[in-house]
């Protein structure tokens, strides 16, 4: 029986293909993973780049691509006949022999390349001061080792990118830039998706290979395994290895914070952590994060990323303030009223739950009795918005033991006036960083972290957390600024730009139009009446994303929001300015693909020139 393993971009392309094509590829890859009569059969590719590249006839006129090895096949891609031959003879596979993950190259292009590269190479080249033996040990290839001699500039080498394996290329561009051997190496090692020994490296190895990749390949043994990778969305099933590293640890000594900008996936680190705590861990998880809005949001996403119901039902969802309420509730018998006589602000609630919940279980003998806790494990999304006594309420909720809080967070999101340190809460977190955006293109994240000032920010550690060193996979659209002479143009200037993203085949789930105020939005509801749009304010749009995204009103005096009694202190204006500068660029990196930011009159002094 053939072990079948699905690449990342093959749901994609067949979700693309029209219903009739999708339905017959997908029963011949089932007849393909049964190995029955009638199941498409590997047909040499002549002229390839790599004799392992073979084609499967998926359907009339669609074939898919796939590198073999025994009796191991991992499918690529579905394309149109004639691209996908085109495709199986311009692509070559190999094994990076320093992490022994898969790598694919487009050996056709290079081909092209290295003459033109030979024809402008200078005397004094790129790498000249390394030799082959260091290049070699950071898991360059060898057979790529002349190209990569031919290199004169950072340009040069930023013009290969796509047409190589991130991991070869990230070594190299630190280098480029000057870095050292050992953070060449660091760079490489972030593409590991686990921490745990590999064993030796084997290049020939196709198997292990893949189960290395978890962001390029999962094996599907049969046909509900195979309908679920095919049905569920990215995130779910190709966790990105930093990801998979970090999500799938088998044991933390001590609490775990994850700080990253937008887009290098927090969130699905989170979801993958609470996942796995409920699977593997030792009781109760708590997934806890800002908002209600949020929490739901969440628990839908847990929803499809577990399918165990047993797994499921051992993670609550909740936010903090939710959390507080129920334990009140619980002790006194009764919901605590939050308006009228007697009633309680959310402070006081938090405080009296805290309360509540050391009378109960106290701090003592975690480690002996951990079960005294309500939640084994706690699991914090949004982390920059918890305010010090939910903290407090959080570390009290979980025992001092192994794998008790894991957080996640970002400093430069915050849209509250929350700023805390967690050691100064008695939460030692162990920090770690991602960098890589893997929703917003290059263009958008540039444009962002001038918006956002690309300084630092505090909470949640010992000092600032800098916006340094973040990048994109992948490059895209440059933000569209779009000035009018009256709000009436601008609202007009609005539904016909949705109306031509609709046009182009984005649903409208996938469009999100955002304002800071709420009589803004109600005005952009009116105006795309009849769309099927959805329109929030900024705050609203947090945690979410979106294909594309509007933002309207982005004016002078709207936003930042003008308060009717600002504060006398320059600290606290300095901070309230701050916060108005965070709450625009989280709705500003809600976009994948496409942001729109328009205003009348003068614009916001935060959008960058």
């Amino acid at each position: 029986m053939p072990r079948l393993a699905i690449g990342p971009e093959f749901p994609r392309e067949l979700g693309a293909l029209d219903q009739p094509v999708r339905k017959d590829a997908v029963v011949a890859l089932r007849r393909f993973l049964l190995n029955v009569a009638g199941a498409p059969h590997p047909e040499r590719v002549r002229g390839g780049r790599d004799q392992r590249v073979a084609t499967l006839r998926l359907a009339d006129g669609h074939r898919g691509v796939v590198v073999r090895h025994r009796d191991v096949y991992w499918l690529r891609t579905v394309l149109p006949d004639p691209d996908a031959w085109s495709y199986a003879r311009r692509h070559r596979y190999g094994v990076n022999p320093a992490l022994g993950v898969v790598e694919e190259w487009d050996a056709e292009a290079l081909e092209r390349v290295e003459p033109a590269l030979r024809r402008s190479a200078r005397p004094s080249r790129l790498f000249d001061s390394i030799c082959d033996g260091d290049l070699l040990g950071l898991g360059l290839d060898v057979r790529a080792l002349r190209l990569f001699r031919l290199l004169t500039t950072e340009a040069d080498l930023a013009a290969l990118e796509p047409l190589l394996p991130p991991t070869q290329h990230v070594p190299l561009a630190v280098l480029a830039r000057g870095g050292s051997l050992s953070e060449a190496w660091r760079e490489l090692d972030g593409w590991r998706a686990s921490d745990e020994a590999t064993g030796p490296i084997d290049p020939d190895d196709l198997y292990t290979a893949l189960l290395r990749s978890p962001d390029r390949a999962v094996f599907v043994p049969g046909k509900v395994e195979l309908d679920r990778v095919l049905e569920a969305p990215g995130w779910c099933t190709f966790p990105h290895p930093p990801q998979h590293r970090l999500a799938r640890a088998a044991r933390y000594e001590h609490p775990v914070l994850v700080v990253g900008g937008a887009g290098t996936g927090k969130t699905a680190v989170a979801l993958h952590r609470a996942a796995y705590l409920a699977a593997y861990g030792s009781g109760p998880v708590l997934l806890v994060t800002f908002s209600q809005g949020l929490a739901e949001e969440l628990s839908a996403r847990l929803d499809l990323l577990i399918e165990d119901e047993v797994v499921r039902k051992r993670i609550e969802v909740d936010n903090a303030e939710r959390l507080a309420m129920r334990i009140v509730a619980d002790a006194e018998g009764r919901r605590p009223s939050l308006v009228g006589p007697g009633a309680r602000s959310l402070a006081q609630l938090t405080d009296e739950a805290l309360r509540l919940l050391s009378l109960s279980t106290g701090d003592l003998l975690d480690d002996v009795d951990p079960a005294r806790k309500p939640y084994r494990h706690i699991v914090v999304d949004e982390a920059q918005d918890i305010s010090p006594a939910q903290w407090r309420l959080l570390r009290a909720a979980a025992p001092h033991a192994h794998d008790d809080l894991f957080i996640v967070g970002d400093p430069h999101q915050r849209v509250t006036d929350t700023r805390v340190a967690l050691g100064a809460l008695g939460i030692p977190a162990v920090q770690h960083t991602l960098r890589l955006s893997y929703r917003l293109p290059q263009e958008l994240l540039s444009f962002v972290v001038r918006l956002r000032g690309g300084g630092p920010a505090s909470g949640l550690v010992k000092g600032s957390t800098e916006m340094y060193g973040y990048h994109a996979t992948r490059h895209g659209e440059r933000p569209m600024i779009r000035a009018y002479d009256s709000p009436e143009a601008e609202l007009a200037g609005l539904r016909s730009t949705i109306e031509s993203w609709l046009a182009d085949g984005v649903p409208p789930g996938e469009i999100a139009v955002g304002a800071r105020r709420p009589g803004l939005v109600r005005a952009a509801r009116l105006a795309l009446d009849g769309l099927d749009v959805r329109a929030w304010t900024f705050q609203h749009l947090k945690g979410l994303e979106f294909e594309r995204v509007a933002l309207i009103g982005v004016a002078d005096g709207v936003v930042p929001e003008v308060p009717d009694d600002p504060p006398d202190d320059p600290y606290a204006r300095a901070r309230a300015l701050q916060r108005e500068r965070g709450i625009l660029f989280v709705a500003c990196t809600r976009a994948r693909a496409m942001l729109y930011i328009s205003h009348s009159g003068r614009g916001s002094p935060f959008i960058p020139l």
